[in-house]
């Protein structure tokens, strides 16, 4: 079986700050803010929530579909997932545009501060999803608002469940699209502070959030996880990773694994566990789509 994964692929412009965004900042200047940070290493790498979640499902052993769009300097990205072997079959191609790039910069505390340019991204409300006898499961994660809002319509009516995972295009939703996005959904997944804001602009509690779908996750990082299931939560402790190097990806890798887990049928908080597992083998390698997954050292 195959899962639809409706979100960006992008190109990844990624630098370090060898020092913290916090001492550089004076919190009596924000309003004047002009700041300037030197980043000695810079790489680029194939990113994306389509890309990434793809990667993290094919590493094991799940059929991706990504529903993205690339633009005119898309050709390597495209050739990439061929060569991986994930289907292109729902990624457009618009020639008039550039594909989606993130710019995205790491201190040594692994905060992060993003630029993104949309892009092709902004056109991927052209590809429609349509029921289909394989595909068993979806997720939407950011991607263009118009296809974040048609998509999520359009899982419902091809009757295939889907996970919301909103992340950083989650400021582009008032309360009421976002109370609608939660009634056609299966599942929540959300990081700390993506679920804060998710509760404020919905005026749910993440108990409350829960009971309107067959899960809530909410990411801690370091912390492990909440699963969140008819308003009762359970922590799912973290796994410590061989080292800390790059947390970008760490997100995608995780719901990657969530997509594998439910469509095996697994409960949600073994499917957060994977998810742990998977986030801890990411951030031990640098850029989002460069670790490896021993599948029978994770008992797949």
């Amino acid at each position: 079986m195959a899962a639809i994964i409706c979100g960006s692929l992008a190109f990844d412009t990624i630098m370090t700050f060898q020092g913290r965004f916090s001492d550089q900042i004076l919190p009596d200047q924000l309003h004047n803010l002009n700041v300037s940070f030197l980043v000695p290493t810079l790489r680029r790498d194939y990113g994306g929530c389509a890309g990434n979640i793809a990667y993290s499902l094919l590493q094991l052993g799940g059929t991706a579909l990504p529903m993205a769009a690339l633009g005119q300097d898309g050709g390597d990205y495209l050739q990439r997932l061929k060569t991986l072997g994930i289907s292109t079959e729902y990624v457009r191609e618009i020639g008039d545009t550039y594909t989606a790039q993130a710019m995205i910069m790491t201190d040594m505390s692994n905060n992060q501060i993003t630029a993104f340019h949309p892009g092709a991204m902004s056109e991927a409300h052209q590809t429609k999803i349509t029921a289909r006898a394989d595909v068993k499961i979806g997720i939407i994660a950011p991607d263009g608002r118009d296809a974040m809002l048609q998509h999520a319509e359009q899982f419902k009516d091809a009757a295939i469940p889907f996970i919301f995972d909103p992340g950083q295009g989650l400021p582009m939703f008032n309360g009421t699209e976002l109370l609608r996005f939660v009634e056609l959904a299966s599942w929540i997944t959300v990081n700390d502070y993506e679920g804060k804001m998710l509760c404020e602009r919905t005026g749910l509690s993440e108990a409350e959030l829960s009971k309107r779908v067959e899960g809530l996750v909410i990411t801690l990082g370091g912390e492990g996880s909440e699963v969140w299931v008819g308003g009762e939560k359970t922590l799912v402790p973290p796994v410590k990773a061989a080292e800390v190097v790059d947390p970008t990806g760490c997100g995608d890798a995780y719901r990657g694994a969530l997509l594998f887990g439910l469509e095996q049928g697994w409960s949600l908080a073994r499917c957060a566990a994977l998810g742990n597992q998977l986030g801890s083998l990411k951030i031990a390698q640098r850029g989002p789509q460069n670790y490896t997954v021993d599948r029978a050292a994770l008992g797949l």
